[in-house]
C-alpha cells in the first residue's frame, strides 16, 4: 500500500475513534515562493543566501541556476528526482546581481501555537472553529507533510504540547518513548526546536457529548502569535455591544447559543444536524459555525445554578454585508431545542447577540430622534412663555375672573387643548388592545428549557 493509501486508512481509523486531526501549513521548500525576501523565487545566476545562525531541512523540487550560495550554519538540502543546482552559463546576459542576492526567510519564524499555520481535516462549508481549536488539542492527531520540508517552533516557554500522535516523515508516534528518539535525532532536530517539549498520548476522545480542548493555559500565546501581524491589538468590532466567545481571540459580531445536555448528546450528530438542517438553507448562507465543548465560565454557572462546568457553544458569526441573520438563526435553534431538545439530549439552552452594526441607522433610532427634537421644542416653547409672562407681554386669567362679553359680541368656542380634563370625562375611555411581549425586541439574552416547558404547558 502506498503513502496515500496508508494516511487515508489512518484518517479513517481517526474518524472512528473520534479523533480530530489537524494538518500543518507552512513549509521550508526552496521552490515556494513566499520563503524569500522579495517573494518570488532566485532567478538564474542569483546570488543566494540562506540564515548563517539558522537551523532548516529544505526541499528542492525543481532545477536552479545560482552563481553563489551561502549556506546556513546547519541543514541540508533533500534534492527531489530531477533537482538540482548549477553555474549560470559565462555567456549569459541576465543579471539578477543588481536587485542584491535572493535572501531566504528565517525558518524559525513558524510558531506552533500560531492558529494562521494549522488545517483542519474535518473542515466543511460554513464551519470554523474558535481560535484556541483552531490549534492541535490534546486529543487530536497532528499531520506533517510527507513531501514537503518544514521547521515548528515548540513554544516561547519551556511548556509541554500533548496531542494525542504526531505523523511526520512518513513516521506516526503514539509514545513519547519513540517521539523523543526522534526528536533527539538530526532529522527531528532540523525540523523541531524551541524551548517547549512535545508529548503524545493515546488516549482519544471517548465522550460522543465532545471534549473541551485544553488550551485555557496557553490561549496568551494562541493569542499573541494571532495579532502579531496586527501589533498585538484586535480589529474593532463593527457591530454595537460585540460578543466574544470562549476560545476566541478577539470580540465578534453575530450569536452564541449555549446548550447543557445529558447524557445522549451527540456533538457530531448535533454539528451534522445544525449544519445539513439549518446552515444550507438560503436565508443562513451569509453565516458561519462553530460547535464545541468549552469550560463554564463561573459567574456564569453561578447564575444560572447549573452544577456542570462544561457546556456545548455554538458560535453564528455574520460574514456577509446583510446583519441580523445570525439573531434569526439563534432563535430558530432556541424553537427546535423547545421542540426536540429531549430526543436531542439538550437540557437547556441561552442564547446571546450582539447589537447593530456601528454608523447604520434603523427605523427605532430616527423614532427616537424626532422623540428628542419634539420634547425639546416644547421646553422651548413653554420657557419662551414664562418669559414673556414675567415681562408682562403674555397675561391670562381664570375663566371665572373674565369680564363679561358685551352685548352683541359673538359667542367664542371651547378649545379642547385647554379643556382636556372636561373632555376626557365627557368621552368614553377607548378600549385599547393588550400589549404583546417581544422577548427578542426587549432583551438580548435569552433561555428556552424544554424540560419545564412541558410542565408549564399541563398547567
Amino acid at each position: 500500500m502506498g503513502a496515500p493509501g496508508r494516511v487515508l486508512l489512518w484518517l479513517q481509523l481517526c474518524a472512528l475513534t473520534r479523533a480530530a486531526y489537524k494538518f500543518w501549513v507552512p513549509n521550508t521548500d526552496f521552490d515556494a515562493a513566499a520563503n524569500w525576501s522579495q517573494n518570488r523565487t532566485p532567478c538564474a545566476g542569483a546570488t543566494v543566501e540562506f540564515p548563517a545562525d539558522k537551523m532548516v531541512s529544505v526541499l528542492v523540487r525543481e532545477g536552479h541556476s545560482i552563481s553563489d550560495m551561502l549556506l546556513p550554519l546547519d541543514g541540508e538540502f533533500v534534492l527531489a528526482s530531477g533537482a538540482g543546482f548549477s553555474a549560470p552559463d559565462i555567456g549569459s546576459h541576465l543579471d539578477c546581481s543588481t536587485g542584491g542576492p535572493a535572501l531566504f526567510r528565517d525558518p524559525d519564524r513558524f510558531c506552533w501555537h500560531d492558529p494562521r499555520l494549522w488545517r483542519s481535516g474535518d473542515a466543511a462549508h460554513g464551519l470554523f472553529s474558535v481560535d484556541a481549536e483552531r490549534v492541535p488539542c490534546s486529543h487530536d492527531d497532528v499531520i506533517f507533510p510527507s513531501d514537503a520540508s518544514f521547521r515548528v517552533g515548540l513554544g516561547p516557554g519551556a511548556g509541554t504540547v500533548r496531542v494525542r500522535s504526531v505523523r511526520a516523515l512518513g513516521q506516526t508516534f503514539t509514545s513519547d518513548e519513540d517521539l523523543a528518539d526522534f526528536l533527539a535525532s538530526r532529522a527531528g532536530r532540523l525540523r523541531f526546536h524551541g524551548p517547549g517539549t512535545l508529548s503524545v498520548g493515546p488516549e482519544a476522545c471517548a465522550d460522543q457529548s465532545g471534549c473541551v480542548c485544553g488550551h485555557a493555559e496557553v490561549q496568551p500565546w494562541i493569542c499573541a502569535a494571532l495579532l502579531q501581524p496586527l501589533g498585538g491589538r484586535c480589529p474593532q468590532a463593527a457591530c454595537r455591544d460585540p460578543l466574544r466567545p470562549e476560545g476566541q481571540c478577539c470580540d465578534l459580531c453575530g450569536a452564541i447559543v449555549s446548550l447543557t445536555h445529558g447524557p445522549a448528546f451527540d456533538l457530531q450528530r448535533y454539528r451534522a444536524r445544525l449544519l445539513h438542517a439549518f446552515l444550507a438553507l438560503p436565508q443562513y448562507q451569509g453565516l458561519q459555525m462553530a460547535v464545541s465543548k468549552v469550560p463554564r465560565q463561573h459567574r456564569l454557572r453561578e447564575a444560572s445554578g447549573a452544577k456542570a462546568d462544561t457546556e456545548i457553544q455554538v458560535v453564528l458569526v455574520e460574514t456577509g454585508p446583510e446583519t441580523g441573520g445570525a439573531g434569526r438563526l439563534a432563535q430558530a435553534l432556541l424553537a427546535d431545542i423547545a421542540e426536540h431538545g429531549e430526543a436531542l439530549g439538550v437540557l437547556s439552552a441561552t442564547a446571546r447577540e450582539s447589537g447593530a452594526p456601528v454608523g447604520g441607522g434603523s427605523a427605532a433610532g430616527l423614532a427616537g430622534g424626532l422623540a428628542a427634537a419634539l420634547l425639546l421644542l416644547l421646553l422651548a416653547l413653554l420657557a419662551g412663555a414664562l418669559l414673556l409672562r414675567r415681562a408682562g407681554r403674555l397675561r391670562w386669567r381664570r375663566r371665572d375672573e373674565a369680564d363679561p362679553a358685551p352685548a352683541g359680541a359673538p359667542v367664542g368656542f371651547h378649545n379642547p387643548v385647554f379643556y382636556a380634563a372636561d373632555l376626557a370625562e365627557a368621552l368614553p375611555a377607548p378600549q385599547l388592545p393588550a400589549p404583546q411581549l417581544d422577548v427578542w425586541s426587549s432583551s438580548r439574552s435569552y433561555f428556552v428549557n424544554p424540560l419545564f416547558g412541558e410542565a408549564e404547558a399541563e398547567a
